[in-house]
């Protein structure tokens, strides 16, 4: 690629070599170096992704080449990578969540607009046409008034030994699933229904085999006026799933967005119906890069990634008071 966003990516594990390649599929961009703390995983990295080591993150940030850079670090570093990239320069895609807590986010977004770089958060789950689809209903009112929203990110990875440390950290991951696959869902119903008002929450360590909780369940009240619930467990099989239901129908993205239901008030079963699927992380970075090229605001920058974080925060603090928190308390 000659023309393309040429990127630099920090953290290469498995999700950073998600973002490599999604930024080649995406056909804008590339990543042309990569850093990480170990020197064997850089190297490793580089080698199978063709692209060039850096020694430092000094070298990488001081590149001249490097038009942006991709953050796929565990959560609590998220706010100080973004400040030194935006110092330098540096255009920030930094992987949901920005942070887990409101001040943290706030600190990474002042230090964006500051520098004038783009801030873009990897909030990709709404990008599903399926998703996208339930959004059209919602705003042509096909289903109604919306009451309540429903959603389930769930999997297995923690009986798995490779399960990287730090995501059985619970400094990295409180309320166990919910930094890693409860935010999606959390972003998805913020953009279905705008953002929320008050958050209760349990969070429960049943099995103990490792220190993070294994079932979590959140409450949600939006202040447009539904209600929304939500689990997320690192402990059991794979569901991906939202649903929607209004006074006039409802409407289910399941399989990962991959199929799509609709059930009208008077039908007696729901129906399923056609819908495209999408890769939405090269198609989040195609959006990074275009943003880039040609100025303007990703879908999914500080303003959403800061609402998210507030949820994050709202719900790890009911966790541990047993009390419901308003929102307007961490914002």
């Amino acid at each position: 690629m000659t023309d393309g966003v040429q990127l630099g990516l920090v953290g290469v594990g498995w999700w950073g070599g998600v973002l490599a390649n999604a930024a080649k599929e995406s056909g804008r961009a590339e990543v042309v170096t990569c850093f990480s703390r170990s020197p064997e995983g850089r190297e490793t990295f580089a080698r199978e992704h063709r692209c060039k080591a850096a020694p430092s993150m000094e070298a990488l940030l001081e590149d001249a080449v490097v038009d942006g850079v991709l953050v796929a670090t565990p959560h609590t570093t998220h706010a100080d990578l973004v400040e030194r990239v935006a110092e330098a320069g540096k255009h920030v895609f930094v992987e949901k969540p920005l942070t887990l807590t409101v001040a943290d986010a706030r600190r990474a977004i002042r230090a964006c607009d500051r520098a004038g770089v783009i801030l873009q958060v990897g909030h990709n789950a709404r990008r599903h046409p399926a998703i996208r689809r339930i959004k059209q209903l919602v705003e042509a009112e096909e289903l109604g008034v919306v009451l309540q929203l429903e959603g389930n990110r769930s999997g297995p990875a923690a009986h798995l030994p490779t399960l990287a440390p730090w995501r059985a950290d619970p400094a990295e991951s409180p309320a166990g699933g919910m930094a890693a696959m409860g935010t999606h869902i959390v972003d998805t119903f913020n953009f279905l229904v705008g953002p929320a008002r008050r958050v209760s929450a349990f969070s429960a360590n049943v099995l103990d085999v490792r220190a993070i909780d294994d079932a979590t369940t959140v409450l949600i009240e939006y202040e447009s006026g539904p209600l929304g619930y939500l689990g997320t467990s690192y402990f059991v099989p794979v569901t991906n799933m939202i649903c929607m239901y209004g006074t006039d129908g409802a409407a289910w993205s399941e399989q990962d967005a991959t199929r799509l239901f609709i059930q009208k008030r008077a039908d007696s079963t729901r129906i399923e119906q056609a819908v495209e699927t999408l890769d939405t992380v090269a198609d989040e970075i195609g959006e990074f890069a275009l943003c880039i090229q040609e100025g303007g605001a990703p879908e999914t920058g500080g303003p959403e990634g800061v609402e998210v974080a507030a949820v994050m925060e709202a719900i790890v603090r009911s966790a541990e008071t047993g009390c419901a928190v308003e929102l307007s308390d961490l914002r």
